[in-house]
């Protein structure tokens, strides 16, 4: 390989069949293909190490992938390209059809690579320790196995804003509004804004409402009466008990995540697709309005 190869990280993200299958199927084509080097192949348990010479990451599976991906890379993020084998794929947009499509164009560096917001959660526990954890979608502190309604103080920039009588508060991202936030009555808020979203799950009073405020400030929960069973869970995958003395901690993270979108790419595109958005605009074409 000269030293102008496009260089590839591939992260295999589960041993689903489906997966294997995929990636058995892309090796021939990816060493047949002049011009690019294949310099990684990661599991979904392995660290990528932080001074590795890489171009671009392949991550196969799904948004889930993705998520366990950037956990992966670490401080040392790299534009990512999603091989949707999985179900909606916001960010694993691509089939495998496409991907090989694309190989060229990739190769060519005819692509964008667009940066999202990413988060630092760090969970402060009674006995002093803390755990640190880089994220992309979502903090959730959530009733779990308790089965009760918490009472969950939320402050922004250290000072006191209200609490929430609720079964759980999600703090996300852009890119996790349409994730768990979406599904809990939160709004979309567009991928590339620098914005946290903070939505209560099933709130007790039904005046309470999701709030949107800047990525600048820090925003910290803590749940003082937490029955046993209360969950802290990070982007779905990352899930720790969560005390009445414990403390969440969540702001802008260093890293970004860098994500390969090609020409013609079109955010609300892909919501249309995805979410099956319909509305009024064609019937009002058909009746001439």
């Amino acid at each position: 390989m000269s030293s102008s190869s496009l260089k590839i990280i591939v992260l295999t993200g589960s041993d689903r069949p489906e997966v294997l299958d995929t990636w058995s199927q892309l090796v021939p084509q990816l060493r047949a293909t002049d011009g690019v080097e294949v310099v990684g192949v990661y599991s979904r348990e392995q660290q990528v190490a932080d001074n590795i010479d890489a171009d671009l990451v392949v991550v196969l599976g799904g948004d889930g992938s993705i998520l366990r991906g950037c956990r992966q890379l670490g401080a040392s993020q790299k534009p990512i390209v999603g091989i949707n084998l999985g179900r909606l794929g916001f960010l694993a947009d691509l089939t495998t059809e496409e991907f090989s499509r694309n190989l060229e164009q990739l190769k060519n560096g005819q692509y964008d690579v667009v940066e999202h917001l990413m988060f630092e959660c760090q969970h402060r526990m009674d006995d002093g320790s803390i755990n640190t954890d880089l994220g992309l979608n979502e903090v959730t502190i959530t009733s779990g196995s308790s089965l009760k309604m918490l009472d969950i103080k939320l402050e922004i920039d250290f000072d006191p804003v209200t609490t929430f009588s609720c079964d759980g508060l999600i703090i996300s991202t852009p890119v996790g509004s349409t994730a768990h936030n979406l599904s809990a009555g939160g709004p979309i808020l567009r991928q590339d804004l620098q914005a946290f979203c903070i939505t209560p799950i099933c709130p007790h009073t039904l005046t309470v409402r999701p709030i949107v405020d800047s990525a600048e400030r820090t925003y910290g929960l803590t749940v003082p009466e937490a029955p046993e069973g209360v969950m802290l869970i990070i982007d779905g995958q990352i899930r720790r008990s969560f005390g009445p003395r414990d403390r969440v901690i969540v702001k802008r993270a260093a890293a970004t995540f860098k994500l390969v979108r090609f020409p013609g790419h079109s955010y609300y595109a892909t919501l249309h697709r995805k979410l099956g958005w319909r509305g009024q605009l064609d019937y009002r074409e058909r009746k001439g309005l």
